[in-house]
């Protein structure tokens, strides 16, 4: 393949997720599901070519992480922060914890019956199917009203950082004990207090750089922080996510000397910026990520039965679990919030971080697909129905 090929064909697939989203704006339908099947395309475009093609599974934990870090920024820097929300922010949390355990419990029991494995290594494969992705989810509520979109950020992150979390711990902590959950306490102790000293130096750097490029470099800092913490399994995404939050509410704190030190005249024009930066980087990161998972799978998988059906009932205990948590807890809103529940980027990562000795063959890729394609299906179908209905009561 020439150099000139390549840039095509690259350029082609940006131009391609731009009328995704295009097309995701007027339909509801996700951007990334179009992705995905764009991807699939384009592996059985190959192989009836007969093309050689490079090992796209030794990058695509690298995109997968990059798109991450780059999409719950960019969430965290629309979310302005007053007292009123805490409602939100709390529910939200609680929502993300309590379906978080029960998805992983239930989806543990289903694949201990379908691979007869011992129950820890059936949990620790099971977190990465319980995980909402906020890679999904964040773009795919973007025009929904404003509690339910800024329920579904939070949410979504918070599941992200409680997934990594427990993800980190269960594969460190094969036999649990008190020892353990001392060392997870004072790890997230450290990222707290490490996420604040984080969020105030990095203010600081932005308000002294004078160089007219900045923005990557702030960017650049937060992956390398984000990188150093995953490697030694701390979960760095609560640093995204402060970052973000604390940037675009950093004009409501009241303390003078914060103010004279840390905040700057350019300050608003700069975090416009930076969050235009974001959105455009996460939206490339993004595209090549799907499509390269899209391409990777192998779609002949779907033929077994098996799959099919141990997908079918893994997406049902998703969503009857969600749904019966909100209908209970949230009450409000459960209306199209149930259906917004996407498995996808996290699911993935997490699923190709997973251990060699840890990975049960019974549960591959071709599941994780079933998972990832359904719920983005059952989203856009509860998303479309929402938007017919208020436009019906309208």
């Amino acid at each position: 393949m020439t150099t000139y090929t390549t840039l095509i064909i690259l350029s082609g697939l940006v131009i391609f997720s731009y009328l995704f989203d295009l097309v995701a704006s007027k339909t509801k339908l996700p951007s990334v599901l179009l992705l995905l099947l764009l991807g699939i395309g384009l592996r059985l475009l190959v192989d009836n070519l007969h093309l050689q093609t490079f090992n796209f599974l030794r990058i695509l934990p690298t995109l997968g992480t990059v798109g991450l870090i780059l999409i719950v920024f960019e969430g965290s820097l629309d979310l302005k922060y007053d007292q009123q929300k805490n409602k939100i922010i709390k529910g939200a949390f609680f929502s993300a914890f309590f379906i978080l355990l029960a998805t992983i419990a239930c989806i543990t029991f289903i694949i201990y019956q379908v691979t007869g494995r011992e129950l820890y290594l059936c949990l620790v494969n099971a977190v990465p199917f319980s995980v909402i992705s906020s890679a999904i989810a964040i773009p795919s509520v973007a025009g929904l009203g404003k509690k339910s979109k800024e329920f579904i950020v939070y949410e979504s992150s918070f599941s992200d950082i409680l997934g990594i979390i427990i993800f980190n711990f269960a594969i460190s902590n094969p036999h649990v004990s008190a020892s353990s959950f001392a060392a997870l306490g004072l790890d997230m102790a450290i990222v707290i207090v490490f996420s604040v000293i984080a969020c105030i130096f990095l203010l600081y750097l932005m308000g002294k750089i004078s160089h007219h490029i900045k923005f990557f470099l702030i960017i650049s800092i937060l992956i390398l922080v984000y990188a150093i913490g995953q490697s030694h399994h701390l979960s760095s995404l609560v640093l995204i996510l402060a970052f973000g939050l604390f940037l675009n509410n950093a004009d409501t704190i009241r303390h003078a000397w914060f103010r004279t030190v840390f905040l700057y005249e350019n300050l608003a024009k700069d975090l416009s910026q930076l969050h235009q930066l974001s959105a455009e980087s996460a939206f490339i990161i993004r595209t090549f990520f799907f499509v390269i998972f899209g391409f990777t799978i192998n779609i002949y998988d779907l033929n077994n039965q098996n799959v099919l059906v141990n997908g079918f009932l893994i997406l049902l205990s998703i969503y009857v679990i969600r749904f019966v948590y909100l209908l209970l807890f949230r009450r409000e809103n459960v209306m199209p919030e149930g259906f917004v529940t996407p498995r996808g980027l996290i699911s993935i990562l997490l699923y190709y971080n997973l251990p060699p000795s840890m990975q049960l063959p019974e549960i591959g890729t071709s599941f994780l697909f079933v998972v990832v394609l359904g719920t983005s299906l059952i989203m856009s179908i509860g998303l479309l129905a929402s938007k017919r209905k208020l436009g019906a009561e309208g």
